[in-house]
């Protein structure tokens, strides 16, 4: 057993010992494979997502994502061109596969040369065969180990496991992260994002105790300045509280939603045993971007995660960074 002449140089090896394990944990897979300082992935959120946001999370030392879920192709191709210019550090695009246009949008990203692509929503092997021989990295989001397995096998550089508790489209297994990515780890041999319920750095040092190699964080970022939602919602978010959100539309796509007067109506038309047909009408159309981007709190289509009842604050993204580093080394779990 090593001894210590003073109890000084006991603390400095302690500090010694604790810096190595932090380097480990924020200096790994992720950080090596996208070229970016931490392991902190900024969720690709349709009107949240634009260059202003994903370029901020890239200087910050991430990797911010532009969310092309809510973006016409020429849309897509100007916040590219913008982040190119905002930041010359690595970014990408998230790439919903079930939205239209997406080979135009795929092209796009190969002329931009966007070098980091993440998919959700698909099959993996659609696209990226087409991507690697790019040269660009691929990552999938799912949400169960089945996808995963099938993402490594698709020849995906790295897979995100979404648990439940995440906002927006969801998976149909209601698998909470902590289930999910101990599971996913244990089947796959790729780099792993964990997602899903994540807001701040104690649960990103859990996340990856569990297994992951890094974390995609949406919720905590959708509540901040540089996020291109409307103001009302995100003080909406900030308000939010345990139980105001939950997972519906299960019979279209599942997708968590705050408890307003359009969630209400849904759940109005599931007790009057109404089908699927009643669902997509009340839906229609542009109730998110009704919502979270023209700020309509009521009869818009709010999606957060459960995570943002732990959000108390608009922040600009350099203050959500501080805080998750700052959060994530003074978790101390070794004290259990």
């Amino acid at each position: 057993m090593k001894t210590f002449e003073t109890f000084e140089g006991f603390l400095f090896s302690v500090f010694q010992s604790f810096n190595i394990f932090e380097k480990s944990y924020l200096m790994n897979k992720i950080t090596q494979l996208f070229n970016i300082k931490y392991p902190i992935i900024q969720g690709g959120m349709i009107w949240h997502s634009g260059y202003k946001l994903a370029s901020a999370v890239s200087n910050s030392g991430g990797l911010g994502l532009i969310g092309a879920g809510s973006m016409y192709p020429d849309v897509l191709r100007e916040h590219i061109i913008k982040c190119k210019k905002a930041t010359d550090k690595p970014f990408g695009v998230n790439v919903p596969m079930l939205y239209p246009n997406i080979e135009e949008i795929i092209q796009i990203i190969i002329e931009e040369k966007v070098p980091i692509i993440f998919t959700s929503a698909g099959n993996p092997k659609t696209y990226t065969e087409i991507l690697k021989k790019e040269g660009r990295k691929v990552a999938h989001v799912v949400s169960s180990v089945k996808f995963a397995v099938k993402c490594q096998e698709a020849g995906v550089d790295a897979v995100v496991a979404e648990g439940f508790e995440a906002g927006g489209h969801n998976g149909r297994e209601e698998t909470t992260t902590l289930s999910l990515i101990p599971d996913v780890r244990r089947n796959i041999e790729i780099p792993l994002i964990a997602a899903g319920g994540i807001a701040v750095g104690s649960q990103m040092k859990a996340a990856m105790i569990l297994g992951a190699d890094g974390v995609q964080i949406g919720s905590r970022f959708a509540a901040t300045f540089e996020a291109s939602a409307h103001d009302n919602w995100k003080q909406k978010i900030v308000e939010a509280k345990e139980g105001d959100t939950q997972l519906t539309l299960k019979e279209l796509a599942p997708v968590r939603l705050v408890k307003n007067k359009f969630f209400y109506e849904l759940e109005e038309i599931y007790k009057q045993g109404k089908d699927k047909d009643a669902l997509i009408e009340k839906l229609g159309k542009r109730r998110a971007k009704r919502g979270m981007f023209e700020g309509d709190l009521e009869d818009g289509e709010l999606e957060i995660g459960q995570s943002s009842a732990l959000i108390d604050e608009i922040l600009t993204v350099e203050q959500v960074f501080q805080k998750l580093l700052k959060e994530f080394s003074e978790a101390d779990f070794s004290k259990f």
